[in-house]
C-alpha cells in the first residue's frame, strides 16, 4: 500500500471537522477552482461533511425527486439526484489535468479504484457496475446496494466535486430521491455492513492509499501543458 506522504506532498489536504453547508462548499470550489487555473493555488483534496441536503446534477430528471424534505441545490456537476447529510463522508478533489493527462475518463476511473481500494482495506469488497454510476458491494440481504457516489465537473481542465461514501448515515433520508436515476438497487453504509468507523478513521485509510491513486492516474499519461 502506498502511504499518503507522495499524495500530501504533491497536493494541499483539507480535512473538515464540522459540517460545511452545500452552498458554501460550492462557492468555494468554484474559487478554489479559478485559482488552480490561474496557477495561484496548489491542487487540493477536501474531505468533509454536509448538512442534509439533495443535490441536483445535470441530467437530474423532476419524477425522481420524490419527497423534497430537505434543500435542493443544483450543483453543476454530471449525475442526477443525490444525498448529502451526516454519517457521509465528502472528497472534493480539485485537480489540474493539465499535468495529469487530460483525461477526464481516466480521472473518473482513478478515483473509483481509490475509493473502492480504500474500502477494502476496511474489509468490505465493492466495485463498478456496467451502467450504473457509483460504487457498488453485497448489502446485507445478499443485494447489490449503492455504498459510494461519483460526480464530477470539469472546468478550464480542473476537476470539481469528487465522490462520497456512506459511513454512518439516517439512510432512510435517500428515500426522497431516486439516487443517481437507479430504482431498482438500494443504498447501504458501512455501518449497516457492521464497520464501525469515524471520519477521521475514514480519512487516514483513504490518505493511505492517495499515492497509488496519484500513481494510477499518471500512468501512461502523456500530460502536457
Amino acid at each position: 500500500m502506498r502511504m499518503s506522504g507522495k499524495l500530501e506532498s504533491d497536493i494541499a489536504v483539507r480535512r473538515a471537522a464540522s459540517q460545511i453547508p452545500y452552498r458554501e462548499a460550492l462557492d468555494e470550489m468554484d474559487a478554489r477552482n479559478r485559482a488552480i487555473a490561474a496557477g495561484e493555488a496548489r491542487e487540493l483534496l477536501w474531505l468533509l461533511e454536509h448538512p442534509p441536503v439533495y443535490t441536483a446534477g445535470t441530467s437530474a430528471a423532476e419524477a425522481e425527486l420524490l419527497d423534497p424534505r430537505f434543500e435542493v441545490v443544483e450543483a453543476g456537476r454530471g449525475g442526477r439526484y443525490t444525498y448529502h447529510g451526516p454519517g457521509q463522508r465528502i472528497g472534493y478533489v480539485m485537480l489540474d489535468l493539465t499535468k495529469r493527462g487530460r483525461d477526464v475518463r481516466k480521472f473518473v476511473h482513478s478515483l473509483e479504484g481509490w475509493v473502492i481500494d480504500t474500502l477494502g482495506d476496511l474489509g468490505v469488497e465493492s466495485w463498478r457496475a456496467e451502467g450504473r454510476i457509483g460504487i457498488w458491494t453485497r448489502d446485507i440481504d445478499g443485494t447489490e446496494a449503492k455504498i459510494g457516489a461519483i460526480g464530477v465537473r470539469v472546468r478550464r481542465w480542473v476537476t470539481m466535486h469528487g465522490f462520497s461514501v456512506n459511513l454512518n448515515p439516517d439512510l432512510s433520508h435517500f428515500a426522497g430521491i431516486v439516487p443517481c436515476g437507479i430504482e431498482e438497487f438500494g443504498v447501504t453504509s458501512l455501518a449497516r455492513l457492521g464497520i464501525d468507523i469515524s471520519a477521521e478513521q475514514w480519512d487516514d485509510a483513504l490518505l493511505a492509499r492517495g499515492g497509488g491513486f496519484l500513481d494510477r492516474l499518471s500512468e501512461n499519461s502523456g500530460a502536457r501543458k
